[in-house]
C-alpha cells in the first residue's frame, strides 16, 4: 500500500527555553482552531525579535503550507535547512512540498539529505521510495511515448499506477502529499520535562507540537547496566566518553579515530567524504556541549552496545536524542562500527 509523503513537525526532537512555551503553544492553538492569518501574524510578531529560532520558524513553515502559499514555505524550509542542517525534519518537509508541484527529483534530493542527516529516519527511506516509484512512473511513460510497441513497459506502468490509485476508507485516493486535520487533543497548559523522540504517526500529516518542550539541566549519568563484567564493560563505557568529550573539544583527530576502520557512512557517501563533512560541520562551530544521559553498555564477546540520550548543544541549536553505538574490539580499543539514532 503507498502511504503519501508526511509533513513532520520537529515535536520533541527540539529543546527550548521555558519562558517562550506559552507562544509555542498559543501559535499551535490557532493553527488547530484553523486560524491561520492570526497563527501566522503571532509567529511573525515572535520572530521579529527572535529570527533564529529554529521551532518557531518551523512552525511557520508548517503555516504557510497549511494556507496554500506554497512558495513561502519553500523558502521558510529552505532557510531552516541552510541554518540548521542538522536537522531532519525541515528537508523532509522539502520534499512534501516539491512533490506536490511534480518537482520529484528536488524531493528526491530533500530526502536523501534528510537520509544522510539521520540515516535512521525510517520516514524519509519511505518517502524516498516513493518519489522512485513517481520517477519510475514518469520513465515508463516517456518509454511508452518513444516506443508503444514495447510489450514490457505497460505492465511495469500499470502496477505503478495501482500503488498510487489505493482507495481509503471513505473512496478517497492517496496522492502526493495527503493533507490531514490536526487532532483536537487539548494543548497541555505547560511544556512537559524533555521527552524521546515520539514514533511516527502513520497519518500523512502530523499536526504541530500539542506542547512545548522545555530545556532541562540533564540528571547525573546512571550507572551503566551490562550482561558482562570486567574490564571489557569499564573499557566499552570509557571509549564511548572518550568520544562524545573528543567531540565536544572539537579535537577532529581524536573524534575520527573513535570509528573502526568497518565502520559505514551513512548512504553511499565514502569514507573520506564523511570524514571531511564531520570534520567541517565541527570546526564550523563556535562551541559544542555533549551530555550523555542513562547510558547503558552491553558487552559480547568482542562486541559492545552502548544506548543513551544524547544532549548536543551548539551556537543557536539544541537537539536531544536516543542514540545508539555498536562497538567492536580491535587490540586493546573499542572502536565505533555502526550509529544509529532512534529508539
Amino acid at each position: 500500500m503507498f502511504h503519501p509523503l508526511r509533513l513532520l513537525t520537529l515535536a520533541a526532537a527540539m529543546m527550548f527555553s521555558v519562558a517562550h512555551a506559552d507562544d509555542y503553544t498559543d501559535v499551535s492553538q490557532l493553527m488547530r482552531a484553523g486560524k491561520l492569518p492570526e497563527a501566522l501574524s503571532k509567529a511573525d510578531q515572535y520572530l521579529a525579535s527572535k529570527p533564529k529560532d529554529p521551532q518557531m520558524r518551523f512552525l511557520k513553515g508548517v503555516i504557510q503550507r497549511d494556507a496554500g502559499k506554497t512558495t513561502d514555505a519553500i523558502a521558510t524550509f529552505t532557510h531552516l535547512t541552510e541554518d540548521y542542517p542538522e536537522l531532519p525534519e525541515p528537508y523532509n518537509n522539502l520534499a512534501v512540498l516539491y512533490a506536490g508541484q511534480s518537482q520529484f527529483d528536488k524531493a528526491r534530493a530533500a530526502l536523501e539529505m534528510a537520509i544522510r542527516t539521520n540515516p535512521s529516519y525510517s520516514t524519509a527511506h519511505e518517502n524516498l521510495g516513493d518519489v522512485y516509484a513517481k520517477l519510475a512512473s514518469q520513465a515508463y511513460n516517456k518509454a511508452l511515448q518513444l516506443d508503444a510497441s514495447n510489450p514490457a513497459v505497460a505492465p511495469k506502468l500499470a502496477l505503478i499506477r495501482e500503488l498510487f490509485t489505493p482507495t481509503g476508507p471513505k473512496g478517497q485516493k492517496s496522492g502526493i502529499p495527503a493533507v490531514s486535520s490536526p487532532p483536537s487533543t487539548p494543548v497541555a497548559a505547560k511544556p512537559p520535562p524533555v521527552l524521546p523522540s515520539p514514533a511516527l504517526a502513520k497519518a500523512p500529516v502530523t499536526a504541530p507540537p500539542e506542547t512545548a518542550v522545555a530545556a532541562v539541566t540533564p540528571p547525573p549519568v546512571a550507572p551503566a547496566t551490562t550482561s558482562a563484567s570486567g574490564n571489557d564493560t569499564k573499557e566499552a563505557e570509557a571509549a564511548v566518553r572518550s568520544w562524545a568529550s573528543a567531540w565536544a573539544a572539537k579535537d577532529v583527530k581524536a573524534y575520527l579515530a573513535a570509528y573502526g576502520r568497518e565502520f559505514a557512512p551513512p548512504g553511499s557517501m565514502k569514507r573520506s567524504a564523511w570524514e571531511n563533512e564531520r570534520r567541517e560541520r565541527i570546526i564550523s562551530k563556535s562551541r559544542i556541549s555533549i551530555k550523555l544521559e542513562n547510558l547503558n553498555v552491553t558487552v559480547n564477546g568482542n562486541k559492545a552496545t552502548a544506548k543513551f540520550r544524547q544532549n548536543y548543544k551548539a551556537t543557536g541549536l539544541a537537539v536531544s536524542s536516543i542514540k545508539t553505538l555498536d562497538l567492536a574490539k580491535s587490540g586493546d580499543r573499542w572502536l565505533i562500527v555502526r550509529e544509529s539514532t532512534g529508539s
